[in-house]
């Protein structure tokens, strides 16, 4: 099974842009339907993700459409998120997740979703 342990969390002005990493470990990604959720403060872990790339499909949430792409470098086994125009409601701490189902880019929630540790994004006013 993979391993995924995410980096680049911090905090930032709004306004401002962040670049979040996921390493995986164990397994290549592109085995994968790879994605990242997010957890406000005070909130429970969004149960679909805000972006992710899988079987051809990348898939945006409206939420981040136009402020965040997401990327992978299969040969570093590693996928990014690029985030800009950050906003207030941006911050969470981001999580992100291999699985095995995908539906046009979405990766399905399954018992067999593997998931790192989280990251934390602050964004200031």
């Amino acid at each position: 099974q993979v391993q995924l342990v995410e980096s680049g969390g911090g905090s930032v002005q709004a306004g401002g842009s962040l670049r979040l990493s996921c390493s995986a470990f164990g397994d290549s990604i592109s085995n994968y339907c790879m994605g990242w959720f997010r957890q406000a403060p005070g909130k429970e872990r969004e149960g679909v993700p805000f972006i992710g790339t899988g079987g051809g499909f990348t898939y945006y949430a409206d939420s981040v459409k136009g402020r965040f792409t997401i990327s992978q470098d299969n040969a570093k086994n590693a996928l990014y998120l690029q985030m800009t125009s950050l906003k207030l409601e941006d911050t969470a701490t981001y999580y992100c997740a291999a699985g095995f189902s995908c539906l046009h880019g979405i990766v399905v929630v399954t018992t067999m979703t593997y998931w790192g540790k989280g990251t934390l994004v602050t964004i200031s006013s």
